[in-house]
């Protein structure tokens, strides 16, 4: 065995391109598509990959034989003889002929070859053949020292190995090995990437389904036409109006299992309302036996379960514990209070001095939780369900916290203060990230916990990443939001929505891909002031309003329905 040099390269491809009958030569010119974009040779190699992934070898063959395409390529074809006879010095020669290969690529395929030629040459107890190798061969690649010191370190453990026993199965499933290790390395056109049909097709299809603006939905898509989903793929229309509170509802929110909703009033109360439990999955609203939608839509989707009476002041604030067995209430400039959800019980009153609660977030387990106070110098503090203080940010130089939220993973505390900037403070490495946002008012997180969102009294939503990696967020408007505090939220299948309420007495939805909304909501009759986009049934969409009702927005439906019907 002789190291390659580039003569011999350009010698070997020289004979390689002789090689080549008059078939392959006229369909490497030949292209397909009304734009020519497409060569009519690498198209029929990538089909006759696809039919030997999916297993359909005869057709595979027929097509390779009839169109004289190969899917693969001559030089790996030479490659894989060479391997899996074990003609090592040809297969080096065959390496060094490959074109337009890069010389790091080509070094780290000879590396892998000359790896396994090592080992069957002590395997047959030739050492001396494989110290030359190491000697010349593998040193002349470059690739460096602790490379080859790794490669004989390698060697001297195999003389613990009963070497001379293997047999030829065994060499023949590491050639295989080999193989498959130089088609990952390997580049096209000498290889494919796996199931590159597929990756093109599903690629066509993505960029489909990133231009429809509506679709919400985990269903395969059709490859018989274009993608397209219509509006019925989001709430748009009034399925329920619920009408329990006796003045505005200020918040409203699904639990993370998507069976109930909580709401809280300037009333004094907060509400818990049950889903019905025979719902489409599709849809997320109740299935109808007899086809009577209008019988289903009067019976209701969503029922009145607990009323929670104890706050003093308006109920400013709900928070669902992720396990959604308990649930927090804020008083506005009042206390915060626990309950269970199953029977509607207060469970604990969280009292600190004066502590005035304007908002308050949970940990993933369920058992701590963090509340921000709108006093300045009180700041934020972590406790317990039982009210024991774990840790606390305060002092002088804290200002008022108007909104907070925590990561799902529990990493990230998220925190709006003086309504100037906005402020994501890492619990693990106690790193912390200021953003200027004049005039935010408040904030939600994204499913994922990647993104959140900014309502500003500016008109305006601002998106940010919360790794930090963008400079500027992505805005939205459209909406009305001058002297209130009104609460957007994220929505759809992997939060591609995002739904707001507004000044206007509307609700509000936007692709995250577009700055302007989609759809316009109309049927409240004053300030909308929180949404809220069931997590689990995606076409269900809740907002609450100063006109004492909360309204579920579902999916268009075939028969109109008007909202007084549905009281």
């Amino acid at each position: 065995m002789r190291a390659f040099d580039y003569k011999t390269r350009e010698t070997s491809a020289k004979r390689h391109k002789t090689c080549y009958n008059p078939m392959l030569m006229e369909n490497s010119l030949a292209v397909l598509g009304s734009k020519g974009l497409i060569k009519r040779h690498e198209f029929v190699r990538v089909i006759i990959q696809s039919l030997y992934s999916l297993g359909y070898k005869k057709s595979a063959s027929c097509l390779e034989s009839e169109s004289g395409i190969s899917y693969k390529s001559v030089d790996f074809g030479m490659l894989e003889s060479q391997i899996l006879c074990g003609n090592w010095d040809d297969c080096t020669r065959t390496l060094g002929a490959i074109m337009d290969l890069m010389d790091e690529t080509r070094a780290s395929a000879l590396f892998l070859v000359f790896n396994q030629c090592l080992f069957e040459y002590l395997n047959r107890g030739d050492d001396a053949m494989a110290l030359a190798i190491l000697q010349k061969e593998v040193s002349a690649l470059r690739l460096g020292k602790d490379k080859t010191h790794s490669l004989a370190q390698s060697i001297l453990s195999l003389k613990h190995v009963e070497l001379g026993k293997i047999d030829d199965n065994v060499l023949r499933e590491l050639r295989k090995k080999l193989l498959t290790e130089l088609e990952k390395l390997l580049p096209p056109p000498i290889l494919l990437p796996e199931r590159r049909l597929e990756h093109l097709v599903e690629t066509a299809v993505s960029a489909q389904i990133d231009s429809c603006m509506y679709h919400n939905t985990l269903d395969a898509v059709s490859l018989f036409d274009d993608h397209c989903c219509g509006r019925d793929q989001i709430p748009t229309e009034t399925v329920q109006i619920l009408t329990d509170h006796k003045n505005e509802v200020w918040f409203v929110q699904f639990s993370n299992n998507g069976e109930y909703l909580a709401s809280s009033s300037s009333d004094c109360t907060a509400m818990i309302w049950q889903g019905l439990d025979d719902y489409d999955v599709r849809t997320g609203f109740p299935l109808s036996t007899d086809g009577n939608w209008h019988k289903v839509l009067v019976d209701g989707r969503l029922k009145l379960q607990h009323t929670l009476r104890s706050h003093q002041n308006p109920v400013s604030f709900v928070a669902w514990s992720p396990d959604d067995t308990k649930l927090l209430t804020c008083g506005n400039g009042e206390v915060l209070k626990l309950w269970d959800v199953e029977t509607g019980s207060c469970k604990h009153t969280f009292r600190d001095h004066g502590f005035v609660v304007s908002s308050c977030a949970w940990f993933p387990d369920s058992k701590r939780l963090v509340c921000g106070s709108s006093d300045p110098e009180k700041g934020i503090y972590m406790w317990d369900c039982h009210g024991n203080e774990i840790k606390a940010w305060s002092g002088m130089r804290m200002p008022k916290i108007l909104d907070l939220a925590v990561t799902p993973d529990g990493e990230s505390l998220i925190s709006i203060f003086s309504e100037k900037e906005v402020r994501i403070f890492n619990l693990v490495t106690n790193s912390e990230r200021v953003i200027s946002e004049e005039h935010s008012t408040s904030l939600s997180i994204s499913v994922d916990g990647k993104f959140f969102i900014v309502n500003l009294n500016s008109q305006e939503i601002h998106m940010w990443d919360v790794a930090g990696k963008w400079e500027t967020p992505l805005k939205y408007m459209g909406h009305k939001q001058h002297k209130y505090v009104i609460r957007s939220c994220f929505g759809g299948m992997n939060s591609t929505f995002i739904a707001s309420g507004s000044e206007n007495s509307q609700v509000y939805i936007w692709n995250r891909r577009n700055s302007m909304p989609i759809e316009v909501l109309s049927g409240h009759s004053m300030t909308v002031n929180c949404v809220s986009w069931n997590p689990r049934r995606p076409q269900m969409l809740a907002s609450a309003s100063d006109d004492h009702t909360i309204r579920i927005w579902g999916p268009s439906l075939s028969r109109k329905m008007q909202p007084e019907s549905l009281h």
